[in-house]
């Protein structure tokens, strides 16, 4: 079947079309491309062929200029990008500057100027506090339902899908031990999250408001936050993660634009306590996204996690992270902590999975309490589209390779 004409129903069709960066060749002579089923679209190419005036957005190594912008800009390029691989009159032109997918390679998408992780699902945190606070009367510290918790990690480790994971090294303690261990992490985990990524940057002291959350983030895309909990178990108190999570984060090699999740935003959850003014999102039609999620270890599927369950949205998680006067740059990334939903089939990280060690899984190459060298995790998901029609998230996937020697 000819490229322009992607199957009906498929996930990446014309209601999509996330964006990227690829190369053909040369892997330092980069362009923007746009996800169409199993293809990729030469935007910058089509952008100049077309004699559009977007192709100084697209017509770049990066996403970088695209994001900055602004929302004005970012519903006119995909009106533009619409229009280009549905309209027939298009197509002689379109039709030669699509390449299979297979025959690109995929980059980071943009600079990652900040990364900020939360912690906003409540089943997540409920869970992590029931197995280091069992005899707690609370299983939620007592700001959990007060603010969006979150820490500031390193955007120098952010990489594309697809990159290798180094076991990472460093201290830890078990609780037996008398003094601490440096060596690889034993207890290497995921963590299922989606990560919104900020175009539209904001002046140092004057906080982003609720309803600013679209005029500010371009879209979102799925993220893995790798930790080493024995490392994270022994470092974080007082001041929280830190080496255990920096290692590494892998984000998609797509992101989606907002727009085309129009038809996933759902209600997030009851809020059960009264929030203060620039958070109470009850005048603001507040909502999160009904991403259905998947975590794969080799292949085999532990876990689906309901983004729809996250108890803090992206929008307040925005507001509380500008609150103080932090400015936005263009590139910010930020996490949304990870995504567990009830049941035990739900939970979005091997911690949880696994019950710390406890009960470990089991999978058709062996039993896994945490990660091994070698393994593959693959973080995928797809959200409700127009008239029925899903719309795919770009995947995640990362292999654990060895520490290297000291």
């Amino acid at each position: 079947m000819p490229p322009f004409d992607v199957p009906e129903g498929d996930p990446f069709g014309p209601h999509n079309l996330p964006y990227g960066v690829f190369s053909t060749g040369d892997p330092h002579e980069r362009t923007v491309g746009v996800r169409l089923g199993d293809h990729v679209l030469d935007a910058g190419a089509a952008a100049r062929a077309l004699g559009s005036p977007y192709v100084t957005l697209l017509a770049q190594p990066s996403l970088d200029r695209l994001l900055a912008a602004g929302r004005t800009a970012w519903s006119d390029v995909r009106r533009a990008l619409t229009a280009w691989v549905t309209v027939p009159a298009h197509r002689e032109t379109v039709e030669p500057l699509l390449h299979p997918l297979d025959s690109v390679t995929m980059h980071l998408p943009f600079t990652v100027a900040d990364y900020v992780d939360f912690y906003a699902s409540e089943n997540h945190a409920r869970n992590v506090g029931q197995i280091f606070r069992p005899d707690a009367e609370d299983s939620l510290t007592p700001n959990w339902k007060h603010l969006p918790i979150g820490y500031h990690g390193r955007s120098g480790t952010v990489v594309v899908s697809g990159t290798d994971v180094v076991r990472p090294a460093g201290q830890r303690k078990a609780p037996s031990d008398a003094a601490p261990v440096f060596g690889p992490s034993v207890r290497l985990d995921i963590e299922a999250e989606v990560g919104f990524v900020v175009g539209t940057p904001s002046p140092m002291g004057s906080p982003v408001p609720l309803a600013g959350f679209r005029e500010h983030v371009f879209g979102l895309c799925l993220l893995n936050d790798w930790s080493a909990r024995d490392v994270q178990a022994w470092e974080y108190v007082p001041l929280g993660p830190f080496l255990g999570k920096s290692f590494a984060t892998s984000v998609s090699a797509w992101i989606t634009p907002l727009e085309a999740l129009d038809e996933a935003r759902v209600a997030p959850p009851a809020r059960t306590h009264p929030l203060l003014p620039y958070l109470d999102d009850t005048a603001e039609e507040p909502y999160g996204y009904d991403l259905r999620m998947s975590v794969a270890v080799n292949g085999h599927v532990i876990s689906e996690p309901p983004f729809s369950s996250m108890y803090w949205t992206a929008a307040q998680q925005l507001a509380h992270m500008t609150v103080n006067g932090a400015s936005l740059r263009t590139g910010d990334l930020y996490g949304s902590g990870t995504v567990s939903g009830p049941s035990e089939a739900q939970r979005g990280s091997l911690l949880e999975l696994t019950w710390n060690g406890r009960d470990p899984l089991e999978l058709p190459d062996g039993k896994r309490t945490f990660l091994e060298d070698g393994d593959v995790v693959t973080l995928t998901a797809w959200a409700p589209g127009p008239d029925g029609v899903r719309v795919g998230l770009g995947e995640v996937t990362g292999r654990i390779a060895p520490a290297r020697a000291e």
